[in-house]
C-alpha cells in the first residue's frame, strides 16, 4: 500500500530542535562529510527481543586516526509521531551562526535540510572495546585542581589542542532537589522525594534511585488538560542566528525559564510573570537540580554575543528561584586564562562545573572556592553528575589513549571516595545517576545511531567496583546522552528501585497500515539483565521515561498526529500504567506540542502541571507564531 498523501496546510518544520552549535564554544575537528543516509526499509524494523538476556557491548578498536564515517540520525519530525513525513523547506541564506558545514547538535542534519557534518552525537572518535575492570583505589597525596588523584600519563600537546576543540552546546531539563541541597530533570536517576522534572523539595531526580517514600503524583478526577499559557519565542539580535535558552525549573509556585539574557519566573497556573532576573548574556548550561530552598545553578556568558565576539561561557552563578535573584557569580582560571565551562551541577552543597580546561567547585551557600583547575594536572574533570552525591568524569591520558576515571568525590574537599577506571579508548561517558551510580558510554563507537550509548555501567559508589554492565544496542533502545558536552544530559532513561528504566526504539505495532509503537523496559542494576517488565506506549504513541516519583516512573507519551500527548505513571513493580494527563487534540495545540520533541526539549511535570520548552532561540521564521514554552494543567 502506498504512503497516503500529507494533509494540506501543515506547518513547515522548524530548524530542528538543535540549531547550530554556539559559536563561542570550540568545535570538534570536522570529519569527512557523511554520505547520503540509506533509504528506509520497506517494512518498519522489528522491536527488540524484550525477553532475551543482554549481550556484551560490541565494537572493536578502530585503526588509530581513522574515525569511521558517521551518517546523521533522522532529525525530529514535524506534526507528530506516526504522521506522514513532510519535505524540508528550502534553505535560507547563510548568516552568522549558520556557517557552511556547521554541525547540528546531537548529530542531526542541519536546519532546512542543509547537509552538515555530524554533531556531538555523531562525531565521536573511535573507542576501544571496554571490558569490566577492577578499579584501583585512590592514592592519598596525589593531587590536581585541589583534588587527590592517581598519577597519570601527561597529555601531549597535540592531544590538548584536539581536546580543546571538542566543547559545544546542547542542554536539557530541570527538576527537583537533592538531599539537603539538590534536585533535577534529565535522564537522571530515580528521585526519592520529588525528582527530576518534579517539584519535590528533598530528593533530586538525578540522584538515582535510593527510592524511598511514596509516589506523589496522583490521577485527578478528570485527566483531560487545558493549555495554561504559552510563551512566544524570543527574537534573537540581528546578525546572530542561534542563542541558547537552556534551563527550566519547577518550584511549588513558580515555573522558571531562561530567555535570551534573562530568567523569568511564571506563575505555574496562570503564566503571569512573577519576576525577571536580567543577565549580561545568554545561559550556556544549567543544572536541572533545585535545592530544598529553591536554589539552582547556571553558566552564562558575560555579555551578549556578536559577530566579532561570540563570548565564552565563563560565569557560574547560583539563582534563587523563589526570589528571582542571583545569589553569587564566580569565575575560574586555568593558569592565566578564564575557563569556559560546558556543564554545571549541584551535589552535596557544592556547585561544580566542568570543561576541557578542568573542573572547579564552590560552596553553594557562600560561593567560596572549593577547588579549581591546576596547570600541573595530567588529568582534568570534564564534568560532574550531581544529586545526593557528586561524581566526576575525569579524563586522563593522550587523545588516542584516553582513560576515563569515574570518581565519587567528597563534595566539600574533592577527595576521591571511590573510583572506577573505564578501559582505554572510551572517550566520553555520561552520568545517568549518582545514587546508585550508573554511567552510559558508547563502547567502540558501536551504538551506530548517534545516541551516545551502547552500554550502561552499574558501579558501586562505595567501593568503585563494577556491579554489572548492561548492553543497550542503539538499534534496540532509544535513550540518548550528550556525553561529549553536558555529562549528565540523558533522555529516554531514568533510574530507581535499583533498576534502569529505558525506552525501546520504535517498531511495527502489528496493526494495520503504518502503525508504530515502543515500550519502557527495566534492567536490574545488580545483574545487568532485563527484569521482563514492560510498559507499552500504545498504537502510534511513543513513550519516554522522564523521572522517578517514589517507586513509580513518570513518562511522557508523544502522540500520533491527531491526538494530544499524555503523562502516565508506571507502577515500579506491576508496571501498570495510570494516565495522569491527556492533552487537547485540537490542531493549534498539537502543532505547538509536537515541536517539543522529548529528545530535544525540556519537559517538566509536577503537581498536575506539564511544562514543555525549547532550548534554543533562532532567527527561523514561519507563517505561524513560534513558542518557546507551552504549559498544560488538569483541573
Amino acid at each position: 500500500m502506498t504512503q497516503p498523501p500529507p494533509p494540506p496546510n501543515q506547518p513547515p518544520q522548524q530548524p530542528g530542535f538543535g540549531p547550530p552549535q554556539d559559536p563561542s564554544q570550540p568545535q570538534a575537528p570536522a570529519p569527512s562529510a557523511p554520505g547520503t543516509p540509506p533509504a528506509p526499509p520497506a517494512q518498519p524494523p522489528a522491536g527488540p527481543d524484550l525477553n532475551k538476556a543482554p549481550e556484551p557491548g560490541c565494537g572493536y578498536p578502530q585503526a588509530p586516526g581513522t574515525p569511521p564515517p558517521a551518517a546523521p540520525p533522522t532529525p525530529p519530525q514535524g506534526p507528530g509521531y506516526g504522521y506522514p513525513q513532510q519535505p524540508q523547506p528550502p534553505q535560507p541564506p547563510a548568516g552568522y551562526g549558520y556557517p557552511a558545514q556547521q554541525p547540528g547538535p546531537y548529530g542531526q542534519p542541519g536546519p532546512y535540510g542543509q547537509p552538515q557534518q555530524p554533531g556531538p552525537y555523531g562525531q565521536q572518535p573511535p573507542y576501544g572495546y571496554a571490558q569490566p575492570t577492577v578499579p584501583m583505589q585512590a592514592q592519598a597525596g596525589q593531587g590536581g585542581g585541589g583534588r587527590k588523584i592517581n598519577a597519570q600519563v601527561a597529555i601531549i600537546v597535540s592531544a590538548v589542542v584536539a581536546i580543546a576543540l571538542i566543547v559545544g552546546g546542547g542542554v536539557w531539563y530541570a527538576s527537583s532537589s537533592g538531599k539537603d541541597d539538590d534536585k533535577q530533570t534529565t535522564a537522571g536517576g530515580g528521585d526519592t522525594k520529588g525528582g527530576k522534572g518534579g517539584d519535590g523539595k528533598d530528593g533530586g531526580s538525578g540522584d538515582g534511585g535510593a527510592t524511598t517514600g511514596e509516589a506523589k503524583e496522583k490521577a485527578p478526577a478528570s485527566t483531560g488538560s487545558k493549555v495554561l499559557f504559552q510563551v512566544p519565542s524570543p527574537k534573537v539580535p540581528k546578525g546572530v542566528s542561534t542563542i541558547s535558552i537552556a534551563g527550566s525549573w519547577l518550584t511549588d509556585s513558580v515555573y522558571a525559564k531562561s530567555g535570551l539574557s534573562e530568567i523569568t519566573g511564571y506563575d505555574r497556573k496562570t503564566g503571569t510573570k512573577k519576576w525577571t532576573l536580567d543577565l549580561p548574556g545568554p545561559v550556556c548550561a544549567a543544572t536541572s537540580y533545585v535545592t530544598a530552598d529553591n536554589k539552582t545553578a547556571i553558566v552564562h556568558k558575560p555579555a551578549m554575543p556578536s559577530k566579532t565576539n561570540p563570548q565564552s561561557c565563563t560565569e557560574v552563578a547560583v539563582v534563587d528561584l523563589a526570589a528571582g535573584t542571583k545569589v553569587w557569580t564566580k569565575t575560574a582560571k586555568s593558569g592565566t586564562m578564564p575557563v569556559s565551562f560546558s556543564n554545571v551541577t549541584i551535589g552535596g552543597g557544592t556547585v561544580a562545573a566542568g570543561s576541557t580546561s578542568g573542573g572547579a567547585a564552590w560552596d553553594l551557600a557562600t560561593g567560596d572556592e572549593r577547588w579549581a583547575p591546576k596547570t600541573s594536572d595530567s588529568c582534568y574533570d570534564a564534568g560532574y553528575g550531581g544529586g545526593t552525591k557528586l561524581v566526576a568524569v575525569r579524563k586522563c591520558g593522550s587523545y588516542d589513549q584516553r582513560q576515563l576515571h569515574i570518581q565519587n568525590v567528597d563534595p566539600k574537599t574533592g577527595d576521591i571516595l571511590a573510583e572506577y577506571k573505564m578501559d582505554e579508548g572510551i572517550e566520553y561517558a555520561a552520568v545517568v545517576s549518582t545514587d546508585p551510580l550508573v554511567v552510559a558510554a558508547d563502547v567502540g563507537d558501536s551504538a551506530g545511531d548517534g545516541s551516545g550509548i551502547s552500554d550502561f555501567f552499574s558501579i558501586d559508589n562505595k567501593t568503585g567496583k563494577l556491579r554489572a554492565r548492561l548492553s543497550a544496542p542503539g538499534d534496540e533502545f532509544a535513550a540518548r546522552c550528550d556525553a561529549i558536552y553536558k555529562v549528565e544530559n540523558c533522555t529516554g532513561v531514568t533510574v530507581g528501585n535499583d533498576r534502569l528504566y529505558i525506552a525501546t526504539e520504535e517498531h511495527d505495532s502489528g496493526g494495520d497500515g503504518y502503525s508504530q509503537t515502543n515500550e519502557v523496559v527495566a534492567f536490574d542494576l545488580a545483574t545487568g539483565k532485563q527484569t521482563g517488565q514492560r510498559a507499552d506506549a500504545g498504537e502510534n504513541y511513543e513513550i519516554f521515561p522522564l523521572r522517578m516519583d517514589g517507586p513509580n516512573v513518570i513518562a511522557y507519551k508523544r502522540p500520533p498526529y491527531d491526538k494530544g500527548g499524555q503523562i502516565v505513571s508506571i507502577d515500579g513493580e506491576s508496571f501498570k500504567e495510570t494516565v495522569l494527563m491527556e492533552n487537547p487534540s485540537t490542531e493549534a495545540v498539537r502543532d505547538v506540542e509536537s515541536r517539543m520533541s522529548p529528545d530535544y526539549s525540556e519537559i517538566q511535570f509536577g503537581q498536575g502541571g506539564l511544562y514543555m520548552s525549547s532550548v534554543y532561540a533562532s532567527d527561523f521564521t514561519s507563517r505561524e507564531k513560534e513558542y518557546s514554552v507551552i504549559a498544560f494543567g488538569t483541573e
